[in-house]
Formats: C-alpha cells, sequence, structure tokens
C-alpha cells in the first residue's frame, strides 16, 4: 500500500517587527493621541514593535528593561526574569523539578543585572526615564513565550504606580495570555497558535534587533513627539 507523505507548511503572519507593529496598532487605536499614556517597549526586540504602536497613535515611547533569566546550560529555556528595582520573578517550579542551586541562580542573576546596567547607559545615555508615576502604559513586545519577562515588566511599572496597564503583543501562547491577563487592565494579542513553538517562527524576518537600532528608533520617536508638541502649542 502506498503512504503518502504530507507536508505541513506554515505561513509566517508577520514579515518583519515592523510589521507587527503596524498590526498591533489598529487594534490599539481607541489609545491614540492620549495625553497621559505611554508607550513602553521590552528591549531589544519590542523596541521596534512598540515604535511603530506610538508613532502610528501619536504617542510617546520609551523602554522597560527587563532581563531573562536562562536556565543554565540551557539559556533559551526561562527560569525567570528580572527588571530594575529589584524585580525578580522565578519559575519556582522548573527550578525545583532541575535542582537548580541557589549558587547558580545567583550567578545568573548578577550577570543579567550588569547587562541591565549596560543597556540602561546605553540606551539612556543623559536622558532620564520616562514618568510612569499616575500614566496610562501600554507594555509592547515581539512576542511572549513563557511570559515572564512581560511579566516582570508588569511587577516593575505597578511599582512605580502606572494608573492602568495594558500589554499588548503579535503572538503568544493562549495560555500565556490567560496567564497574564489577570495581572493587567487589558491584553491584546493579534495570533495564539497552537501548538506554539517559538516567536521566531511567526515572523519572516526575525533578525536580531541591535543597541544602534534601538538608540536610533528611541531618538526618532522623542524627535516626533517634540514635533508634535510644538504643533499642539501652535494651535492652542
Amino acid at each position: 500500500m502506498e503512504t503518502t507523505h504530507y507536508k505541513i507548511i506554515m505561513i509566517p503572519r508577520f514579515s518583519n517587527r515592523e510589521t507587527a507593529g503596524q498590526q498591533l496598532a489598529k487594534q490599539l487605536s481607541a489609545y491614540a493621541n492620549r495625553s497621559n499614556l505611554l508607550v513602553l517597549g521590552l528591549p531589544r526586540g519590542g523596541v521596534p514593535v512598540a515604535y511603530e504602536v506610538a508613532h502610528a497613535l501619536n504617542l510617546p515611547l520609551d523602554i522597560c528593561l527587563v532581563r531573562k533569566l536562562g536556565l543554565p546550560g540551557h539559556k533559551e529555556v526561562a527560569m525567570g526574569a528580572i527588571a530594575p528595582g529589584g524585580v525578580q520573578i522565578f519559575d519556582r517550579g522548573l527550578i525545583q523539578a532541575l535542582a537548580v542551586s541557589d549558587e547558580m541562580i545567583g550567578h545568573v542573576v548578577a550577570l543579567e543585572r550588569r547587562e541591565l546596567q549596560r543597556r540602561e547607559q546605553t540606551y539612556r545615555r543623559h536622558q532620564s526615564a520616562a514618568q510612569i508615576l499616575g500614566r496610562e502604559v501600554i507594555l509592547v513586545d515581539d512576542g511572549l513565550a513563557t511570559g515572564f519577562t512581560m511579566r516582570a515588566a508588569i511587577t516593575a511599572v505597578k511599582a512605580q504606580q502606572a494608573r492602568r496597564i495594558v500589554v499588548a503583543v503579535p503572538v503568544a501562547p493562549s495560555s500565556t495570555c490567560r496567564d497574564l491577563q489577570v495581572e493587567v487592565d487589558q491584553l491584546v494579542c493579534l495570533h495564539t497558535p497552537s501548538p506554539f513553538s517559538s516567536i521566531g517562527l511567526w515572523y519572516e524576518n526575525f533578525a536580531q534587533t541591535t543597541d544602534e537600532q534601538v538608540i536610533d528608533l528611541l531618538a526618532a520617536a522623542k524627535a516626533h513627539s517634540e514635533v508634535e508638541n510644538a504643533r499642539s502649542v501652535k494651535s492652542v
């Protein structure tokens, strides 16, 4: 009996991060032009997506620095995440199941803290972080897998007393969306594929975003905001 072989072809939903951001912005149009709203991109890959959202909605852009804590020996597997202000989120179940020692965890945390500091100095330079207290915030990334980095970002902006928090991503597992949805005021996700394997499979071009690109996008967003603010003053 002849065996029939099937080849499953998955068509990427987004050509690149910029396209994903443009599509995401359409679902967030209700937030356009709000004076008390801030878009925060999670570096590095979330910043090109966040830039398109901020630009389309005429909103200011900044970054929310977070770092995944990779499992020792398997860095691609998240055992947690950290953010400035002492924020630490851990997958206690995974850590216990694999018997990851406190010493190993401490080493990874220290390493990623140094990277957070480096990025803070690199991206901000002489510019201070945007004020979050009392503002509405849209947290944007290029996708979610376990959701630990986004959970760290949520914890960080809550600690800074954001008035309202929205999470917006192009793609994520439905289980991660359900887990995060209870922690924020709104969660917007364009696609929740099942089964979910990796974020990169949902992009035709998923090249790593560089530090230079992040710096350039932040500068472009700042320039755009200054122009729009000047126009607003003239129209008054």
